[in-house]
């Protein structure tokens, strides 16, 4: 389709061609039109997924209290 995952790629511009600029379907900003912010504050910890438990189980490196480790 000649479309890609790529900072250059845009689709929109000024009117005529779109009524809101900051917004794009493709390309990397496109991205933000589909994220859905998430908060897990204050979810046990039997609920998060494996990546965001505190014990870690597997075993990703992670900044935690300004700290870079895998714990």
């Amino acid at each position: 389709t000649g479309i890609a995952l790529a900072w250059a790629m845009q689709h929109g511009g000024p009117w005529p061609a779109t009524t809101n600029t900051i917004h794009t379907s493709i390309g990397v900003p496109g991205i933000y039109r589909w994220l859905a912010p998430v908060a897990y504050q204050t979810w046990p910890d039997e609920l998060l997924p494996p990546e965001l438990q505190d014990a870690n189980p597997l075993g990703i490196t992670r900044r935690r209290d300004g700290v870079l480790g895998k714990d």
